[in-house]
């Protein structure tokens, strides 16, 4: 849908507006739902008599299969489109997310923690070209960031419900970590909301009068820039959850901090992480999506002594924040980015199903650093250094390589 000079200065209208709340929401509480289990790792250990490394293996499990659900919803939305495939989508991750409260035993969690992986890998596609095909080319920068700060938003409540409910008692019931698993029916409502008041992409509906190419003789035509776009996830997914989801647990193994410290600690974090999205989001518009992502990991390396050697939650908080800053910073580019760089006729399937390889290329990380963590001699802050200074040195160079297409207009069609 082309998009004239005058109107790509106006601001958004309602439509536009309630289409990005609803893609930022279900990003979101998508991000609730997985993040809640960075959480409890240690107390499903517990019940379950195994040991977190083994645990973690979820934390694989869910992100290996997010690029089944990327390919899957994605080929759902550009052939019936965004808005319907977007509510199946949440309403599936939603239920699936809850029934892991119910598991008799822990291969029973790893099986339903799959499940969810392949429901929760269709999201950020689907919500995000949505969005990005139905706003103003000069607005997709901030919209970016906006919608990209769904996951640390979704990050910080679960730490603020982890630290009002969790192990708090309630009519004479301990809340343990199978209710916490319950509150993944919530996303479930957004559909309501969208079902109500968000318009299908404007994009979309006008390609429904011209015949478009299928998703394989698109990928011929750009293979190239598609597998790079996957090496350069790969590395972002283990930017961001090489820096995230071992956290709390490094909190609490390594310097003993009780839940409501941990809590408090990661919210700071992904406080961080919302300003770091916004800002570099909207900085992308001015300098270009490439040179705003190498600035963005250029700061993550002088934050890690303070984000993984201090020793006084003061100190972490600090570090954590800036950590974010950078991490979430160099993520509030991707969506434009990757919607930019993909062909219209394959948007809702090709950035989501790269972001999601890249998770699968990059989804044994976890486990890997809780072995790094637990092995003799290492630690948590150590394991947890190591893969962020690393992968932020990788980013830098891999996305000096990119194309750069910012405000490039977006069709359906091409």
């Amino acid at each position: 849908m082309r998009e004239d000079g005058r109107r790509n200065n106006l601001p958004l209208n309602s439509q536009q507006k309630k289409t990005v709340l609803a893609s930022f929401l279900g990003w979101t509480l998508d991000a609730f739902d997985f993040f809640l289990l960075t959480f409890l790792l240690t107390d499903i250990a517990t019940e379950f008599h195994a040991d977190v490394p083994a645990v973690s293996k979820a934390l694989f499990l869910t992100l290996a299969t997010r690029f089944i659900g990327a390919f899957f919803f994605g080929m759902l939305a550009d052939r019936y489109g965004r808005k319907p495939i977007l509510m199946l989508n949440i309403v599936s991750y939603s239920v699936i997310g809850a029934l892991a409260a119910f598991s008799p035993n822990l291969g029973t969690f790893l099986a339903l923690r799959a499940l969810f992986g392949i429901a929760m890998g269709g999201e950020w596609g689907l919500g995000s070209s949505l969005a990005m095909e139905s706003i103003p080319p000069s607005a997709r920068g901030m919209v970016s960031g906006i919608l990209q700060c769904g996951y640390p938003a979704g990050y910080l409540l679960a730490a603020v419900v982890y630290g009002l409910l969790y192990q708090h008692t309630i009519g004479g019931y301990t809340i343990g970590w199978r209710a916490m698993f319950l509150l993944s029916f919530l996303p479930a409502l957004i559909v309501l909301f969208i079902r109500s008041h968000v318009p299908e992409s404007p994009a979309f509906v006008d390609a429904q009068k011209t015949a478009r190419p299928g998703l394989l003789e698109t990928l011929q035509r750009h293979w190239g820039v598609a597998l790079y776009a996957v090496v350069l996830m790969m590395f972002f997914n283990f930017f961001s959850h090489g820096t995230q989801d071992l956290y709390p647990t490094f909190l609490k193994k390594q310097h003993g901090f009780d839940p409501h410290t941990v809590s408090w600690i990661t919210i700071v974090a992904n406080i961080g992480a919302i300003v770091g999205g916004l800002a570099f989001g909207a900085l992308s518009e001015k300098i270009g999506r490439v040179n705003a992502i190498t600035i963005a990991c250029l700061i993550a390396l002088p934050s890690i002594p303070l984000w993984a050697y201090s020793t006084t939650p003061f100190m972490l908080a600090i570090g954590a924040f800036i950590m974010q800053v950078a991490v979430q910073g160099a993520w509030g580019v991707i969506p434009v980015h990757l919607n930019e760089l993909s062909p219209g006729a394959v948007r809702a399937t090709l950035p989501g199903f790269i972001y999601q390889a890249g998770n699968l290329a990059a989804s044994y990380g976890g486990p890997y650093q809780a072995g790094i963590a637990e092995a003799p001699g290492g630690s948590y802050g150590y394991a947890l250094a190591l893969f962020a200074g690393v992968v932020a040195v990788c980013i830098i160079v891999v996305i000096r390589f990119s194309p750069e297409r910012r405000g490039q207009v977006m069709t359906v069609l091409g």
